[in-house]
């Protein structure tokens, strides 16, 4: 009879270490680098980068927009006004 032992992989069982590479044919290195490492750091890594993408235009453009200043919203109101918009529960009912 022959001993099999079994040899965990070496950063524990949760690992990606003993698997291939994402799909059957890449070779990109970086891809397989990302598909090798352990997914916690990945999903990590996307969230971190996702979060400063969204926040680079609040950075760098101090001016808020068109529609949310004070003026436009008054303008917006009286048009609205005007053109009896929403008669029975919005701006233009009749108290």
């Amino acid at each position: 009879m022959v001993k099999v032992t079994f040899e965990p992989p070496p950063y524990g069982p949760g690992t990606s270490l003993n698997r291939p590479g994402y799909g059957p044919g890449v070779t990109t290195p970086w891809i397989v680098r990302i598909s090798k490492m352990p997914q916690g750091r990945v999903i990590g890594a996307a969230i971190g980068i996702g979060c400063v993408i969204s926040a680079l235009p609040q950075l760098l453009f101090e001016e808020i927009p068109e529609t949310c200043k004070p003026e436009y919203q008054a303008a917006s109101r009286a048009y609205m006004r005007y053109h009896n918009m929403n008669p029975i529960t919005g701006i233009s009912k009749k108290d």
